[in-house]
């Protein structure tokens, strides 16, 4: 199905790539960069900006389009993926960005040097540099492109470089100040875009016979209006997004993705102070609710509404409601805010692999390199990432789900990092030799994983075929990672007390215990506030 486009919607789309071009250009650029300044922002980031970065890097066109499609087929439950992670950026502000600030890190995989050894630094830089350009940008890269193909009639591979070529010029120019002032902006628009489109669908309930709640329920699939569902469909097939999976299998990919992930966690790195690192995690927090309502409701609004027009595609679900429900002019702001999901996401990435490459790559191995010459690496990694990926995301279309392949495929190596990193800042016998052991022992597994359940790879799901659902797979597998951690830990010497300097809390508690509460910025407080509105709502919409 194809939606044309006003002349109108097409001067707001084009203003708009023009646009945050210029503003990440210019609040971005500082000639003769150094490392600090390019990577890290200067470390003079406030939580008010570095929440609203945090939200921005993690949601892309993928959600926007994926939360819809997935809201239409299963319902509200698909949400906990939003709000199971407002409860992994509790952990992140008051369990680990205090070590990560005070540690100096310039990237994730450093911490893991500090705490355990150079080996564990390799390994997981090798894995985000990998993840952040298969998953963060070249599947990010192919929805936003097809989005626009579909939606707009816009030629695949002309939506490829132009999103691509925007993103990179302000990113590569600019830096991670760059990324973030302009995701201050993007969040805006695309907060403006889909609460637009979900009031609109609300006011097309009467026009269908839908006037009250209790007429609402009745017109949906059972449980598609609940945030948790049962363990098993009627045909006695288990849910991928039951209570149990998310319960047990949100927190592998959760930790890893919200707390030890560098496109995400170098917001937080930039920080002006550890508070302002805590608050703007625990800030992103309240801002992951939002996309229930605004992202995943729309969904079920839409099986109310069109059901007759969507069918079976699922991934339509998006297109139905922008070509029935939005107004000229709105077209455009829509596409703008698809544009600012994808860019956000793709730009963080960029900017991270950056990072890696200098910093935990080329700086390792030829310590003498200038600040300026890591900076142009940092910088001409970018623009070759951000190509492969662009090769790499014309084979998105061999997945039947982009949005269920963007959790499954971290599933793969999720557990073993939520294990090394959970453990090594909570418990201070955690060892070196535990560490790289999980880390060889879930990179085989994770290989077989992939072979025979990763439709891009082998044609025949194995496990999925079987019934079990991936995120059960992840927990199942991450609680093998702590089994065979603690075992090794307590095989082997434990570290000396003067490693763990920074690195690690005395007892698990101690995050809550650290002086006085001052003020309701406190992050105990904000923090306490967001788990108590969390209760709350899972109680309103369980």
């Amino acid at each position: 199905m194809d939606i044309s486009i006003p002349v109108v919607d097409v001067a707001i789309i084009c203003m708009y790539l023009v646009g945050i071009m210029a503003i990440g250009i210019w609040f971005g650029y500082k000639k003769g960069a150094s490392t600090t300044q390019f990577f890290l922002a200067g470390r003079g980031q406030r939580w008010s900006i570095i929440g609203p970065a945090l939200f921005c890097a993690n949601i892309s066109t993928i959600h926007l389009v994926g939360l819809a499609a997935d809201g239409y087929r299963v319902g509200l439950a698909v949400g906990n993926f939003e709000w199971m992670a407002s409860f992994c950026l509790i952990i992140l502000g008051l369990g680990f960005a205090p070590f990560y600030f005070r540690s100096k890190l310039s990237t994730l995989p450093e911490y893991l040097e500090r705490r355990y050894c150079p080996s564990a630094r390799t390994i997981l830089a090798f894995i985000f540099l990998m993840s952040a350009l298969l998953v963060h940008i070249g599947i990010s890269l192919y929805a936003g492109a097809k989005v626009l193909e579909d939606f707009f009639g816009l030629n695949l591979f002309v939506s490829l470089v132009a999103i691509a070529g925007v993103t990179a010029v302000y990113t590569i120019v600019g830096g991670l100040k760059a990324v973030m002032v302009s995701d201050a902006v993007q969040a805006v628009i695309l907060i403006a875009g889909a609460v637009i489109l979900t009031v609109m669908g609300i006011n097309a309930l009467p026009a269908a016979g839908v006037e009250t709640l209790a007429q609402f329920k009745e017109a949906v699939k059972p449980e598609q209006a609940n945030m948790l569902q049962s363990v098993r469909n009627p045909q006695g097939i288990m849910n991928d997004y039951s209570w149990i999976c998310m319960v047990f299998g949100y927190p592998v990919l959760g930790i890893w993705y919200w707390c030890t992930d560098q496109t995400i966690v170098q917001k937080v790195l930039s920080a002006k102070t550890e508070k302002d690192g805590q608050d703007g995690a625990i800030f992103a927090g309240y801002l992951k609710i939002l996309p229930v309502f605004i992202m995943v409701f729309p969904g079920v609004l839409a099986y109310v509404l069109f059901k007759d027009q969507i069918g079976g595609d699922n991934n339509s679900t998006l297109m139905v409601m922008i070509r029935n429900l939005l107004p000229k002019g709105i077209k455009g702001l829509f596409a703008a805010g698809l544009l600012a999901a994808l860019m956000s996401t793709v730009a963080a990435a960029l900017n991270s692999t950056a990072t890696l490459m200098a910093t935990d790559i080329v700086q390792r191995l030829r310590p003498k390199t200038k600040d300026r010459s890591l900076v142009w690496i940092g910088r001409i990694t970018a623009a070759v990432v951000i190509l492969l990926a662009m090769a790499w995301s014309t084979q998105g279309d061999k997945f039947e789900s982009i949005f269920v392949a963007i959790n499954k495929i971290p599933m793969a190596f999720a557990p073993a990092i939520t294990c090394i990193f959970v453990l090594g800042v909570f418990w201070r016998r955690g060892t070196k030799q535990a560490a790289m052991t999980v880390l060889i022992f879930n990179i085989a597994v994770g290989i077989v994983y992939l072979l025979i359940d990763i439709p891009l790879i082998g044609s025949e799901q194995v496990i999925t075929n079987l019934g079990l659902p991936f995120m059960l797979v992840g927990a199942i597998l991450c609680g093998i990672c702590f089994v065979i951690y603690v075992i090794v830990s307590l095989m082997t010497p434990a570290p000396a007390p003067e490693q763990l300097e920074n690195l690690c809390w005395e007892h698990p508690l101690q995050a809550l215990r650290k002086g006085a509460i001052k003020g309701v910025t406190d992050p105990r407080i904000m923090a306490g506030a967001l788990l108590v509105l969390m209760i709350i709502l899972y109680i309103l919409m369980g």
